[in-house]
């Protein structure tokens, strides 16, 4: 029987802190409590240390190929840098397939990019156009494993309020859930055009032809939709302004749907003034783009008073010295994206639950439980409890560090976080039982990832 002890931790659930030990045993958590011992277990002394459920990612762009360029860290890499960070599990949103393509066309083209994956995955279905077969397609995905699908309100796929509608209806049937990129396309077609027209080509430009309002409208809209319905399931990603946070509010509590919402660490700790330099600011290139500190501060407010139920990194990297350069001339031809799985859980530690703007039981909730919850990976994955999955987390809050690029798995030649003075780091992280991560180095073998059936 393969046993792991550890000793003497800091625990803690998405409901309480305490001290205490684990045994984990064949993969799972077997028990938790105090004064805990095993025959033939590797003890781990965690005197000191918190010991939390492994991180749940729900949006992830591994591989990602945009059309004209593609993600620079794959299911392999991206899988490292993640469990690096103390994350055990992703939920990877799908690339486009070929147009008119079936709605199941991109789950084995997916299956085949992550054979390579070290931790456990599952994938969003997507949406690109709506037609009677897509719909009908739509009740193979539970099947598969898949209970959630995307759709953009912009890009070349986007969906016209119509075929949102349709959508909505076929998915209330079905039990899936929606995720929505919200941003109003006709606002951001019509600032691009304006800004190229009058010359202004630089990184200062791109948060400015993509609004806060451009975000609030649609986020209204997509709500008001499915109130429209009723009894949809709805997922606003990666939610990045206060205007946003607001259209949200009120959308919400008008009508029977259920919303959900997710932020990433980047709305919360970087803001519009790192696009003014014309070389630099290409890095931080993404959409939504970064915000204001004021959109930030409301982001946090909505984070503890429970609006924001998720946090995601939308983690899609680019090199700069290179993919980035594509829009040296011209940001509307950068490829949208940064890198960020790897330091999700520490910026939330130090700058979160460390500076007092939450504590360790809200940030498990944020970044473990509540993902597991709504994409249908709990009770198997997400919080600490007897016959989990024993995926888990060592923090060590002595130690003070400075994130450098150099020190990070994500394959590509940045980080956003560059020279962020950061208090706590995780120093161990196991995936169902097995410890694949210490002290920063990956232990773990290419591959070991599983697929999660998600229910």
């Amino acid at each position: 029987m393969d046993r792991l002890l550890i000793k003497n931790a800091l625990i803690a659930t998405d409901s309480e802190l305490f001290a205490g030990d684990l045994l984990a045993e064949n993969g799972l958590i077997a028990d938790y409590g105090t004064a805990l011992t095993a025959q033939d277990a590797r003890v781990i002394d965690a005197k000191g240390k918190y010991l939390l459920p492994g991180g749940v990612d729900p949006h992830t762009h591994f591989d990602l190929d945009v059309g004209f360029d593609r993600a620079s860290d794959d299911f392999y890499t991206g899988g490292i840098a993640a469990a690096c960070g103390g994350t055990t599990s992703v939920i990877d949103h799908m690339a486009f397939g070929p147009k008119h393509c079936a709605l199941t066309h991109q789950i084995g083209v997916y299956h085949e990019l992550a054979k390579t994956c070290v931790i456990d995955y599952g994938f969003h279905g997507v949406l690109q156009h709506v037609d009677s077969g897509v719909l009908q397609d739509m009740e193979k995905l539970p099947e598969k494993g898949i209970t959630s699908l995307k759709y953009y309100l912009t890009y070349d796929y986007r969906l016209d309020d119509a075929d949102a509608l349709r959508v909505m209806e076929r998915a209330k049937e079905l039990g899936l859930t929606l995720c929505v990129h919200c941003e109003n396309d006709a606002i951001l077609h019509r600032m691009r055009e304006k800004y190229l027209a009058e010359g202004h080509t630089q990184p200062r430009f791109h948060p400015l032809s993509r609004p806060a309002w451009a975000e609030s409208e649609a986020v209204y809209r997509s709500i008001a939709l499915a109130n429209t319905v009723g009894g949809v399931t709805l997922y606003i990603v990666h939610l990045s302004s206060r205007l946003g946070a607001q259209a949200a509010h009120t959308a919400r509590h008008a009508g029977q749907s259920k919303v959900y919402l997710e932020t990433c660490p980047q709305y919360l700790f970087l803001h519009d003034d790192l696009y003014m330099d014309d070389k630099e600011g290409l890095k931080y290139i993404l959409a939504p783009p970064l915000r204001k500190p004021q959109d930030s501060q409301a982001l946090w407010k909505s984070i503890q008073n429970g609006e924001i139920d998720t946090l995601g990194t939308d983690h899609c990297p680019f090199f700069f010295s290179s993919q980035k350069q594509r829009g040296k001339d011209d940001f509307t031809k950068t490829p949208n994206g940064m890198p960020g799985v790897e330091l999700r859980l520490s910026l939330l530690f130090s700058e979160g639950f460390l500076a007092g703007k939450l504590s360790l039981p809200e940030m498990v909730r944020l970044c473990c439980t509540r993902p597991a919850e709504i994409f249908g990976i709990a009770p198997q994955k997400g919080n600490i409890q007897r016959g989990a999955d024993a995926d888990l987390v060592l923090f060590d809050p002595d130690i003070s560090w400075t994130v450098h690029h150099r020190d990070l798995h994500e394959n590509t030649d940045y980080t956003p976080y560059e020279g962020m003075q950061l208090q706590g780091k995780p120093v161990m992280t196991l995936s169902r039982g097995e410890v694949i991560v210490e002290n920063g180095r990956f232990l773990g073998q290419k591959g070991r990832g599983r697929y999660l059936m998600r229910r």
